[in-house]
């Protein structure tokens, strides 16, 4: 604790630098201190001196830098209590996982950047490594996975997906939605289509739409399958696609008749014109009648044609409008009726869907399949006509509203299934699920078409790595809505894994893909 003043301090540095002999001593009396003390007070005089007048920061800014300090450290302590811990392996599973969602390279480093800052976040060079890294062990680990799938896969939906107008042949099993076939190929010809179905032995049934090389790739399997005696091949003509060309064409008549009534619209008004002129009308009069017969003419024969395509289009369905269950004779009997009131070349593509055998190889699978769960005919009929009758109400009435001439026929008939066998609705549910997987298009792809497509949008390039890795993604991703949700494609399908964490399944491979990936960057750096 300090006893003496400041100014003490001076005059004993005074006495002790400038007094004469004895003067040290004289002063210690005066003040009351030792003569040691006027030594130390000197020497802390000088120091102090020197230290403001050296060139160095003073002691206010000393003490101002000082405080900056403190508060720096404050704010950094407080700063770490808030940080979440996110070592290079966290970073890694981030990244690996953003761009199997389907994140760009930029918008994963954006997100790096929020969490770890712009210093300490990995480079966007890095991130791409990782990402080429994770889709060589997506690969890896696809084929384990494939193997044991090859069993389990037995409908698939085939289709080709094109992104710079390069080919991806896609397949889906429609059930479960696992995606187990998704190849970047040079060609979507006969050739590479057969040699990517090859190992998928248990497949007995595709659908597909009218491609060539994807029917020719088709046509060899099934060649291979008889002269071998394995798992006959069925094959499908996608519903979906035939719609499509129907309605297509139905558009094209549509605006034929929307260009006559334009025509007549115009005619009518240079005959209003001329009359408000004072100009002779009679043969614009004429003309206006002529085009008014044209285009009226025009919409009834687009009613007509429509007409002929709507009974077509019921032939593609499982159910007849009167809740019958369909079959091929009944659907070649409305094509057929359908196609002689379909002429012009706008039908062209549509009357040769539909004269195809393979437009109704879905009814005659449906019909072996219901004649294995050994019914009498009797009681599937009613089952079948309960099950259309339910599809027929909206689903909120379904489940909450009683009362409508529907909801009271589905009620009645559910008492004439119960008179016909106590035990129907165990009936029901087997015969439910077979109408209910009946698979008539291959709009399984189209989903995946859809997701796919807004993942590629984000990346310059779609490499067969990322093609991987966001396959191995989506087959392990647990579905969030629907009557899948809860559990992933795997799952669905019965693929039995020890888990089906994403991460977990491709940790394994990773360590010794990035090891590759870092030691090439490397060596094209040293070259470079």
């Amino acid at each position: 604790m300090r006893t003496l003043s400041f100014g003490q301090w001076i005059a004993n540095a005074t006495a002790g630098l400038m007094g004469s002999y004895g003067a040290v001593t004289e002063q210690a009396k005066q003040t009351g201190c030792s003569r040691q003390c006027v030594y130390d007070h000197t020497q802390k005089v000088v120091d102090a001196v020197e230290a403001q007048h050296s060139g160095g920061p003073t002691l206010e800014e000393a003490v101002r830098e000082n405080e900056a300090l403190r508060r720096e450290n404050a704010e950094l302590w407080n700063w770490l209590f808030q940080t979440i811990e996110f070592p290079l392996l966290r970073q890694q599973k981030f990244t690996v996982e953003a761009l199997g969602m389907g994140l760009s390279l930029n918008q994963t480093l954006v997100l790096l950047f929020i969490l770890l800052g712009a210093q300490a976040a990995p480079s966007r060079s890095t991130i791409h490594r990782w990402g080429q890294a994770a889709g060589a062990a997506a690969g890896v680990v696809l084929k384990r996975l494939d193997r044991a799938c090859r069993a389990l896969v037995l409908v698939g939906c085939l289709d080709e997906i094109f992104f710079r107008r390069q080919p991806v042949l896609v397949g889906v099993e429609p059930m479960s939605m696992v995606w187990f076939l998704g190849k970047k190929v040079a060609s979507h010809n006969g050739l590479t289509w057969f040699a990517e179905l090859l190992p998928w032995t248990s497949l007995n049934y595709v659908t597909s739409d009218a491609g060539a090389g994807l029917k020719a790739g088709i046509a060899r399997m099934q060649k291979l399958r008889g002269q071998t005696n394995q798992v006959p091949l069925e094959k499908g003509l996608d519903v979906f696609h035939t719609k499509r060309e129907g309605q297509r064409a139905l558009r094209v008549i549509w605006m034929r008749v929307e260009r006559a009534w334009e025509r007549a619209d115009a005619a009518d008004r240079a005959l209003k014109r001329a009359r408000w002129q004072g100009r002779g009308e009679r043969k614009l009069t004429q003309q206006v009648h002529e085009a008014w017969t044209k285009a009226f003419g025009a919409f009834k024969l687009y009613e007509k044609r429509e007409a002929a395509w709507k009974r077509a289009e019921t032939a593609l369905d499982i159910s007849r409008p009167d809740g019958q269950l369909n079959d091929r004779a009944w659907a070649q009997e409305q094509v057929t009726w359908a196609l002689l009131r379909l002429p012009g070349s706008e039908w062209s593509k549509v009357r040769r869907l539909l004269q195809s055998k393979e437009s109704f190889t879905f009814l005659d699978r449906l019909h072996d399949q219901l004649g294995r769960l050994s019914l009498p005919k009797t009681l599937r009929d009613a089952l079948v006509r309960l099950w259309w009758l339910r599809r027929q109400l909206p689903r909120k009435s379904a489940k909450t509203a009683v009362g409508g001439y529907g909801h009271a026929a589905a009620v009645v008939q559910q008492v004439l299934c119960a008179k016909l066998d106590p035990n129907w609705r165990e009936s029901y549910r087997q015969l439910a699920t077979v109408l209910r997987q009946t698979v008539r298009a291959s709009s399984a792809v189209e989903c995946m078409n859809s997701v796919v497509r807004m993942h590629q949008s984000r990346h310059r390039t779609l490499t067969q790595g990322m093609l991987d890795l966001k396959r191995l993604y989506w087959n392990t991703r647990a579905f969030r809505g629907g009557k899948r949700k809860g559990y992933c494609p795997y799952e669905h399908l019965g693929l039995e894994l020890s888990s089906y964490d994403f991460w977990k399944l491709l940790e394994p491979e990773l360590a010794p893909a990035f090891a590759r990936a870092k030691a090439k960057a490397k060596s094209q750096a040293l070259a470079a």
